[in-house]
């Protein structure tokens, strides 16, 4: 009988041989395939849904730090629900060193593969889409959002079995085959061997020319329309005259904000993610193109500001994939923190995945002092996981300890004005 995309399958096919203890839910450890050296990494569902937290995060980076400086094959093998949330900021602040890792392992072109468990949720579906290729094992789902937040976000009962065969539909394993080229969908007859040697073969073509490629063909999943900004909300004029108090020049279209500004550093340009709405596919998109067009420029300095403090919990997004979105975010500062001085100020809310997409990549995190909130996912996401109805503010220098940010950035008073 041919192995099948589990834990156990994996380690059957490829002879796994630990290396070191188990972090929690991470396995890390090496095999062979067809003569082939392969090293390999199990998130498991042992405990709390296979989530990640601090010492999960640290195992794994180690991994993706050593792969980074000297390329080697990577089985990925996901069954996790994404970051360890009862574990709070300092989750956070190791998934962004994490995915900051796991950014720089794609880059240096690290031949990766992705074999999918029953959950990929959150920020496992993002370390999914660092690979080159996916699995999907017959009951998986992938998704930013699980099903159950889903269901409240759109006001429904978890119970409902209409709406979780609708979800099941959209985020399972057949949905995500139809999606991307790059997702395979098991069944019987599938020989996953060979898939596996052919999806860790290397690439003859960079990391960042993937990348690129994946950018257009995300362009190409949505409707014309949408690629295009729909409309202004105004400038949040206070954080950016404090920023750049020798002048600015910036335009925000639909939550996207792009221009230039001058402050202490001189001439630098700034890229923002400004939606005070929950971001969708589109604007991720809108945002990851102007990034990726900025990358084509000659600046020198890059300032990315962030105010989002979630991405949407709607089908709609989902069923395009919206983790996939948020990673070529990510893949776009990489390459551009590769060229520019490149820093992230967090000048309002943030958090969960969109906070990572942004935050992994750059080199400096700063949280505008009076103005920052960050936090591990909204309260209602929280509430749906947990079932607590509250998370406590974060104290002031509660970012800098947890590692979710690098310094406060004290600038004076910032009171939130829109013009």
């Amino acid at each position: 009988m041919s192995a099948r995309p589990t834990a156990e399958g994996i380690r059957e096919l490829i002879g796994f041989v630990p290396e070191g203890a188990p972090a929690g839910n991470v396995t890390i450890g090496r095999g062979a395939l067809e003569g082939h050296t392969v090293r390999c990494a199990l998130v498991e569902n042992r405990a709390a849904s296979g989530a990640l937290g601090v010492a999960e995060c640290t195992k794994l980076g180690a991994l993706f730090d050593e792969l980074a400086a000297r390329p080697e094959p990577l089985l990925l093998f996901l069954d996790s629900a994404g970051a360890k949330v009862s574990e709070g900021l300092p989750a956070l602040g190791a998934f962004r060193r994490l995915f900051a890792s796991g950014l720089a392992c794609a880059l240096a072109g690290t031949p990766m593969a992705a074999v999918l468990g029953t959950n990929c949720f959150g920020g496992a579906s993002m370390l999914a889409h660092l690979a080159g290729a996916r699995l999907f094992g017959p009951h998986t789902r992938l998704a930013m959002s699980g099903p159950a937040i889903l269901a409240t976000s759109a006001g429904i009962s978890t119970t409902d079995e209409m709406f979780r065969a609708m979800a099941d539909a959209t985020i399972g394993a057949a949905g995500r085959a139809k999606a991307s080229a790059a997702n395979t969908a098991w069944h019987e007859e599938l020989d996953i061997a060979q898939w596996l040697a052919h999806a860790l073969r290397p690439s003859p073509r960079s990391a960042l020319a993937g990348w690129l490629e994946r950018h257009r063909l995300l362009g190409e999943r949505l409707p014309p329309e949408a690629r295009s900004a729909g409309g202004s909300r105004g400038l949040e004029r206070a954080a950016l005259d404090a920023l750049f108090p020798q002048g600015w020049n910036a335009d925000e279209a639909d939550g996207v904000l792009t221009g230039e500004g001058e402050g202490a550093h001189g001439r630098e340009a700034i890229i923002g993610l400004v939606r005070r709405a929950p971001l969708g596919a589109a604007a991720a998109w809108r945002f990851a193109d102007s990034a990726w067009r900025l990358g084509r420029s000659s600046a020198a300095r890059v300032r990315v500001l962030l105010d989002c403090a979630t991405h949407a919990a709607g089908l709609d997004d989902e069923r395009i994939v919206l983790s996939e979105f948020i990673v070529d975010m990510a893949d776009a500062l990489a390459v551009l923190a590769r060229q520019s001085t490149l820093e992230l100020v967090v000048t309002g809310e943030a958090g969960g995945g969109v906070y990572v997409a942004l935050a992994g990549p750059a080199p400096v995190v700063s949280a505008l002092a009076g103005a920052a909130v960050i936090r591990v996912l909204p309260q209602a996401a929280i509430a749906a996981i947990l079932g607590a109805d509250r998370e406590a503010a974060p104290e002031a220098d509660a970012y800098v300890r947890s590692g979710v940010a690098d310094h406060e950035l004290r600038l004076g008073v910032i009171r939130n004005s829109t013009t």
